[in-house]
């Protein structure tokens, strides 16, 4: 590129009506109102340009007619009566301008029930609060104190959680009105191309089988095989990768062909040959069951042969690794090496064995060197957005972590019915799909499914501002990642609901609203640097002829890196590369865009793609569009269109868990943190409660652990947390226990979700919450405020004789001599009995609901937990993880002598007292 650009105005903003080719149905069409007193020609009627104009439209129209009628002639086909062509085509075309998704509404009498439920359960909270602050213990007013502090900030929590499922919606695709207007048979393709980004560091932990299962799958994709690109990052420069991805495009040769072939799902082989169904379901090919065994004979040896390079690379050699030719490996060194860029199947060069093109596979290794701050995995994602737009430019793009396979060969075209669409595409940054799983225990104990967050509150979500960003199955807009405005229509900028409840519609807009609309319109602190996509589109298509352009040329190279070709391409909205253009200068700018000193001074993990500044990444890229005021989608098909493999014991479990919690409290404690970012952008309240409760909810650990001591500190001290229970206020505790499990049941009715996997949830949030999530507190703490980077890991005690789930048995001490808690104040010949002198029940049964509460929080499920969670590796004996839990009698113990409910215990009472063996 050459010439200067002048640059951007900083009152510009992206707005503009739809194209001429769509009409929104939801915008009145305006009424002209014709004076029949005045000359019809002065209106344009009669004259010579009305009548071009109008005989030019039936020109048109009768030529698309005789188009239809010789169509059908040729294929001797008769005419419907009265239309003078088929009725079909007819039924296509008109199928073809339909939407091509829509909004399943959820049943209005469960979800109004629900929220009049939420509703009622806010109001008895209040009157929870107000009895529990108008009523202190002055005897432990500690104690009482520490206890509200902790009710008000789990109040805080379930607001923050609770109301952003306010609006939940589901949402369904057509994937044949896709088809009849983007990819009819016969004529070319008008699917948008895509570039499919998989991530791997360690092929000795994500094992190079996982990982050519996923990009089997994905070069197995029913999409156009010259819309598809898929690109392998590398990131510990591994040679054992190199080699499995070598093999892998020669295996995918035979792979492919067979898939589309035989119409076979998933698409990934592993998965695929393992499946315990019948495979010659609707299979009609006589040839099917023959040419099955002979591509599971296939897969055994690609097998053998990936297993082998394993092998082989468990030994590094001294001199390091070297070349089929001689020449050593380049990225020996994982921290001190040059990028490198394989293309192993291209659109002209990669054919299968039926002779079809194959979709182009790329391996990248961006360069490393001392020195460099390198971003992890963000760093990565950004080195593959430049690379695909320099090769292949796709317009969109979509990443999936490499043990995540495409598990629907249609997810691209379900991605593309939203991306696509003539009134969601362009203001929609990306489409996330939920992740599933395989390999789960049949209970799922670590809740490793995740079906709360995916089934209820990822809808709750799309029914606002769209769903999170999850870090995999996810397709992108490139011009989103790129930190351009969406295209945002005037209904976009009205004023939010609230606004318009408080101040009315404002039918006469006044000079204040004119003025704070304006404000909307310009570029802000959240939508930096965010330029106008249509000043961008009318300059680019006069840049011939030298017309004005929105920035200079510096301030690009400024904006995205010095690189010609790439700043090119982040103007071609609809993707794709010159015709024209050199394979070696593409491949020679490709090197360049991944040097390690490429994004110095640009605005690369700040304001474009990735950002950085936090372990997970997800959240904070998800969370600068939607500020920037795009929208996302939750798409949810029937079939899963991505699965993955998941942690399967409590210590890789609690790690993760930690990772996530660590990448949120740093969050939490940068500039981006939602609590104050990005006030003057397009982020809707609701999706900010949301984003705020995404980031703070490891803070909950500190007042959950507090809570959790608080039974065992009444025990010890005879003092106890809340008075004398009155009726009055047994009743409201009584209902506020009714709301908690009414708003339980009601959402999972209108979700779908089984109590199983609801209760799976609940209990693994106070395993973590008290575990990882106390110490990613800590250690994000230290690494913010004091800059020390300390790594609370937790280490896998289970070994390879042991099986996958050798975690699965703990060991639970109970005390062998407890306490001997008011036992002078026992009766004689009472012994395991309890006393009870209330002559009034209520009290009673408040104050068993209240012990009850604070029993499931102070004394969780007896699931395992690890001591080396503190860091600490020194081996155990045994391989069965020590839990100490207090002993099941708190409920009754907890209420206390003052109220004359006693509780006698003997030895015999602990029968957990000799230490035993639990399998879960």
């Amino acid at each position: 590129m050459s010439g200067d650009i002048p640059d951007a105005s900083p009152d510009r903003h992206s707005i503009r009506s739809p194209t001429p080719s769509y009409v929104d149905p939801s915008i009145p069409v305006p009424v002209r109102i014709v004076d029949p007193s005045k000359d019809l020609n002065s209106y344009g009627v009669g004259s010579v340009d009305w009548k071009e104009r109008v005989e030019s439209w039936r020109v048109k129209q009768e030529k698309n007619l005789i188009q239809v009628t010789h169509k059908y002639a040729a294929e001797g086909k008769g005419d419907i009566e009265g239309t003078g062509s088929n009725g079909e085509d007819l039924q296509m075309a008109d199928d073809a301008r339909l939407p091509l998704s829509r909004i399943v509404p959820i049943s209005p009498n469960e979800l109004n029930l629900y929220r009049i439920v939420i509703v009622l359960r806010l109001i008895i909270l209040c009157f929870f609060f107000q009895y529990r602050i108008t009523h202190p213990v002055w005897d432990a007013y500690g104690l009482w104190l520490v206890s509200v502090i902790c009710e008000v900030w789990f109040a805080l929590s379930w607001l923050l959680d609770q109301f952003p499922k306010w609006y939940p919606i589901n949402r369904e695709t057509y994937l044949d009105r896709l088809a009849l207007r983007y990819d009819r048979e016969g004529e070319p393709s008008q699917l948008a191309p895509i570039d499919v980004f998989v991530s791997t560091v360690d092929p000795l932990k994500e094992p190079p089988l996982i990982t050519a299962n996923t990009v089997l799958s994905i070069l197995a994709v029913d999409y156009p095989v010259d819309k598809v690109s898929c690109y392998v990052s590398d990131d510990g420069s591994a040679m054992l990768t190199f080699e499995a991805l070598s093999e892998t495009a020669e295996f995918a040769r035979k792979w492919v062909p067979f898939c589309k072939k035989h119409n076979i799902e998933p698409r990934a082989p592993e998965f695929y040959f393992a499946q315990k169904i019948d495979y010659l379901k609707d299979k009609v090919q006589p040839t099917f069951v023959k040419e099955r065994r002979a591509m599971k004979r296939e897969y055994e040896e690609f097998k053998v042969r990936i297993n082998a390079l394993v092998a082989k690379a468990q030994k590094i050699p001294e001199e390091g690794w070297t070349m089929a030719d001689g020449t050593p490996w380049p990225g020996n060194n994982p921290r001190d090496h040059p990028g490198m860029i394989q293309v192993f199947l291209g659109h002209s060069g990669g054919l299968d064995t039926d002779g079809n093109e194959l979709p182009r596979l790329v391996y990248v290794s961006r360069e490393k060197r001392p020195g460099f701050q390198h971003h992890k995995k963000a760093g990565a994602m950004n080195a593959l957005i430049r690379v695909s737009a320099v090769l292949t430019n796709g317009a969109y793009l979509l990443n999936v972590d490499c043990d995540h396979y495409f598990n629907s060969s249609k997810a691209l075209r379900e991605a593309m019915c939203f991306m696509m669409d003539p009134a969601l595409g362009r203001k929609t940054c990306y489409v996330q799909f939920p992740q599933r799983f395989d390999g789960i225990d049949l209970h799922d104990r670590y809740a490793n499914r995740n079906i709360v967050f995916f089934d209820i509150n990822m809808k709750g979500l799309d029914g606002i501002q769209g769903p999170v960003y999850v870090g995999t199955g996810c397709c992108f807009n490139r011009q989103a990642l790129y930190g351009y405005d969406p295209v945002l229509t005037e209904a976009d900028l009205e004023p939010n609901i609230i606004i318009k409840n408080c101040c009315g519609s404002r039918k006469k807009k006044d000079k204040s609203y004119i003025d704070s609309k304006n404000r909307a319109m310009k570029r802000t602190e959240s939508s930096a640097p965010i330029f106008n996509m249509e000043d961008i589109e009318e300059g680019f298509e006069g840049y011939e002829d030298e017309r004005s352009l929105l920035m200079s040329q510096k301030s690009l190279e400024k904006r995205f890196g010095q690189s010609p070709i790439f700043i090119a391409s982040t103007f071609m909205t609809q993707g794709g590369i010159p015709p024209s253009t050199n394979p070696a200068s593409l491949l020679k700018e490709a090197i360049h865009v991944i040097s390690c000193g490429y994004e110095d001074k640009t605005e690369w993990g700040k304001e474009i793609g990735w950002i950085y500044g936090s372990v997970t990444e997800d959240i904070l890229t998800g969370f600068k569009m939607h500020a920037r005021g795009w929208i996302s989608i939750y798409c949810m098909p029937l079939r899963p269109c991505f699965k993955g493999s998941a942690p399967i014991n409590l210590s890789d479990r609690l790690n993760q868990v930690l990772r996530w919690a660590l990448g949120s409290v740093e969050i939490l404690l940068s500039r981006h943190c939602p609590i104050w970012y990005g006030y003057n952008g397009r982020l809707k309240l609701l999706e900010r409660l949301a984003y705020i409760n995404t980031i703070v909810y490891p803070i909950t650990s500190i007042p959950l652990v507090a809570y959790c001591v608080l039974p065992a500190i009444c025990l010890l001290t005879n003092k106890f947390i809340i008075p004398e229970i009155s009726n009055y206020a047994g009743m409201f505790f009584i209902l506020l226990f009714a709301s908690i499990f009414a708003t339980g049941i009601l959402e999972l009715r209108w979700s779908g979700v089984g109590i199983e996997d609801w209760w799976r949830n609940e209990q693994f949030w106070v395993i973590g919450g008290t575990s990882a999530h106390l110490f990613a507190v800590f250690q994000g703490l230290l690494k913010v405020l004091a800059g020390i980077d300390t790594n609370f890991t937790v280490t896998s005690k289970a070994t390879d004789d042991e099986g996958d789930f050798a975690e699965l048995c703990v060991q639970v001490d109970q005390p062998s001599n407890p306490p001997d808690h008011g036992a002078r104040d026992q009766p004689s010949g009472h012994s395991g009995r309890s006393v009870i002198r209330y002559q009034q029940w209520l009290p009673i049964l408040g104050s068993a609901f209240w012990e009850a509460f604070l029993l499931n929080l102070g004394d969780p499920p007896p699931l395992p937990f690890p001591e080396g969670s503190h860091g600490e590796t020194e081996p155990h004996t045994d391989h069965c993880h020590r839990l100490v839990c207090p002993p099941r009698f708190h409920l009754l113990a907890a209420v206390g002598e003052d109220r004359s409910f006693h509780f006698t215990y003997t030895e015999s009472s602990f029968p957990g007292a000799m230490r035993r063996k639990l399998l879960i």
